[in-house]
């Protein structure tokens, strides 16, 4: 594989260093350990992690990168051969290319995100279809849940869409519940979607000055020091969620913490001075957010449970414990 025999994210993860005065690296799992993700053990494991402490199933990330070809699969394959763990999950489609930022060549493309035609969005809504077809598989109105990660780059996608719908129908499923990633519902809806998710990912551009040619000079000065994007998890919370209480289809998501420089280095962005304490007030505001919904779109989703080379994630580590974790346990069932 391109990055050499027995790499795996961990290997990013436990050489990460600090790269200014005050950055927490490595952070490092406690209760999981370094896990091999092709372990029934640790999934179970996982599964019974989410369960004790709130989190009601588990969305994986699906690569269909055109004409079949599919990365990282295995797990949620014995996932769904196996029927083990019994724990509802969904299926997001991260329908982009691979590049080099896991070993620092960013604009080298490892595999390409293509989209051969209408055969192979076939061929990829029957790969998809055992998933669908599964008691485990989580559902809205009685229909499967699937994300797909950037709506907009895929040619016709509201032809897509409607092609998808149909075949669903033809298989006996009562339709689909498709989200838009990253998009406005509003905008969602005009592409054939049924709802949309949002996060953070337009942050940066909000704490950046809003002036062009400011926002040039200090990314310019960001590369000439090899320095990450700092912002405090403080400073970002607002952007985090919209204002108001959330449509009925519109499914924010929740940001933990977040530090990508394991993986991007100084190209990185660091959230820092994240604490429990600080999570739980953003992740009670985002109950909040979806509180007065029926139950099916009372839909949160956890960005993200186990990224660790992105800092990203709610598994236990060895700064922190399960205290992210209970924070949200807490809130779900006693509101303390």
């Amino acid at each position: 594989m391109w990055w050499g025999t027995g790499f795996t994210e961990w290997t990013n993860v436990t050489k990460a260093k600090p790269l200014y005065k005050g950055h927490y690296q490595p952070n490092l799992p406690a209760d999981l350990g370094f896990y091999d993700l092709r372990v029934p053990e640790i999934r179970a494991a996982q599964a019974e992690l989410a369960k004790e402490h709130g989190i009601e199933g588990f969305a994986y990330w699906h690569y269909w990168l055109g004409s079949g070809k599919r990365l990282l699969e295995r797990p949620f394959e014995e996932v769904l051969t196996t029927g083990e763990p019994n724990f509802p999950f969904c299926l997001g489609w991260a329908n982009h290319s691979w590049t080099g930022v896991w070993f620092g060549a960013p604009d080298k493309t490892l595999v390409e995100q293509t989209y051969p035609g209408w055969e192979d969005h076939e061929e990829h809504f029957y790969y998809l279809l055992r998933a669908f077809s599964d008691h485990r598989y989580i559902t809205v109105e009685g229909k499967p849940l699937f994300l797909i990660f950037r709506p907009l780059e895929i040619p016709d996608v509201k032809e897509v869409v409607e092609f998808w719908r149909k075949l669903a129908h033809k298989e006996g499923l009562n339709g689909l519940h498709l989200v838009a990633g990253g998009l406005d519902l509003e905008k969602a809806i005009k592409l054939g979607f049924d709802a949309s998710s949002y996060s953070h990912h337009r942050l940066v551009d909000q704490l950046l000055p809003k002036n062009k040619l400011l926002k040039k000079l200090v990314n310019k000065y960001r590369a000439v020091l090899k320095k990450p994007a700092t912002y405090t998890y403080q400073e970002a919370m607002p952007y985090f969620l919209k204002a108001g209480k959330a449509p009925l289809n519109e499914y924010p998501s929740i940001v933990p913490n977040w530090d990508s420089t394991p993986r991007c280095q100084e190209r990185g962005v660091v959230l820092y001075n994240s604490t429990p304490e600080l999570f739980r007030k953003h992740f009670r505001e985002a109950l909040d957010k979806v509180a007065d919904k029926p139950f099916e779109n009372r839909i949160l989703f956890a960005k993200s449970w186990n990224e660790w080379a992105e800092g990203n994630y709610l598994e236990p580590d060895q700064r922190f414990g399960k205290a992210y974790l209970e924070a949200i346990k807490e809130e779900i069932f006693t509101g303390d």
